[in-house]
């Protein structure tokens, strides 16, 4: 037996004229035989409807029932205007129910239409979930987190509270999970940041720096600096700097360090011979335990030896000291500017000792508002915004 040609028909009620991949395998005659049916259906279709007065326009509906079979094939589903939807539900209501299956435009399509224009008009906002929590809040919550790593999202929950910011615990504990952070309070120790710069708070680091005069004679300068702080106190200068006199600077300088909001704890030095057992001793008291550097280890008072080299670059590489007294001087002169007004990286661009400025626009500053103060004769600057 012959295999039979289908050829489908659309809903318009025309038969689909595209060719199957099972029509390109098959025979010629096949291909003919379709097309004849085809053909056939076509000029019934035109006898039928010149049954008007005028034929062209029967052929004309045919036509376009084809193109449109066509457009079908090619576009699953149409893209309409507001003003094209219009149009077809208006010309829908003019069509016999019986014909309505041969558009694509079926009373479904009609009612789905009607609820988009009632979903838009209706318009109410409508809370969707939980509110959302403010980004001030979720803020708060990293920077406890940070600043507090043993902390649990429970204890952070707690400080909230006391803080009068309303948030569940659940709400603490998925801002830390969002923003990788443990909300478990079973958490391993510190980091070594974290774990060094509390050490730094109660460090404190000594040294010696030297300056030769205009006649070659050797100063010695002892100087303390802080870890945290960077604060610097110069505990004296002398040509002779035996056992003896720094004990005695040492025992100074305790006293001076008892006013600390923070007591210390440790003191690094080296191991220069002009460091006695006496002077560890004076520190044994007040409860700070000396650190020796290894030998030959300059990085080990990495801090100490950082000073050193700034007061050598800034001071007293461009100046001519001509003996103690002077050189006492200079020295003291620059550690007032050093711990009240030059900016350090590590203190995000603050001195160790900031005043207490109120802070001012400076986008429109115009440059007779701000000041030049000279230090040691012009040597270094000092900048300040006037009224």
């Amino acid at each position: 037996m012959r295999p039979r040609v289908w050829v489908p028909m659309t809903s318009s009620g025309c038969f689909d004229l595209g060719v199957s991949p099972e029509l390109r395998r098959r025979p010629k005659w096949s291909v003919a035989l379709s097309f004849l049916y085809l053909a056939f259906l076509r000029t019934m279709q035109i006898l039928c409807l010149q049954r008007s007065d005028d034929s062209g326009l029967a052929i004309e509906v045919v036509m376009l029932r084809h193109e449109v079979a066509v457009l079908r094939r090619q576009v699953a589903r149409p893209a309409l205007r507001p003003s094209d939807r219009a149009l077809l539900a208006g010309l829908s209501r003019l069509i016999p129910r019986a014909k309505l299956h041969r558009y694509f435009v079926q009373p479904d399509t009609l009612l789905r239409w009607h609820r988009e224009l009632v979903r838009r008009k209706w318009t109410y906002p409508k809370p969707s979930g939980r509110p959302r929590i403010p980004v001030g809040t979720v803020q708060v919550v990293i920077r406890l987190a940070r600043e507090n790593p043993t902390w649990g999202y429970r204890r952070i929950h707690g400080e909230l509270s006391i803080l009068d910011i309303d948030l569940a615990p659940a709400s603490v504990w998925n801002i830390l999970r969002r923003h990788g952070i443990d909300p478990s309070s079973e958490k391993s120790g510190p980091t070594w940041g974290e774990f060094l710069r509390a050490q730094a708070e109660t460090m404190l680091a000594c040294d010696f720096f030297t300056v030769d005069t205009v006649l070659l004679r050797r100063l010695y300068v002892l100087f303390f600096i802080e870890l945290d702080t960077r604060k610097v106190y110069v505990a004296g200068v002398t040509a002779h700097p035996t056992g003896a006199w720094v004990v005695q600077q040492a025992r100074n300088l305790s006293h001076e360090l008892t006013q600390r909001a923070r007591p210390v704890k440790f003191l690094i030095r080296d191991r220069d011979t002009k460091f006695t057992t006496s002077f560890d001793e004076v520190f044994r008291s007040e409860g700070i335990r000396t650190i020796r550097t290894p030998i030959r280890a300059p990085r080990a008072n990495a801090f100490a030896e950082r000073f050193v080299g700034t007061v050598r670059r800034e001071c007293m590489d461009r100046m001519l000291i001509f003996g103690r007294r002077h050189l006492g001087a200079v020295v003291h002169e620059y550690i007032e500017h050093y711990n009240g007004h030059r900016p350090h990286r590590s203190l995000d661009q603050q001195p160790p000792q900031p005043k207490d400025v109120a802070p001012a626009e400076l986008k429109n500053v115009h440059p007779s508002r701000i000041q030049r103060a000279n230090r040691l004769g012009g040597v270094i600057h000092e900048y300040r915004l006037v009224a």
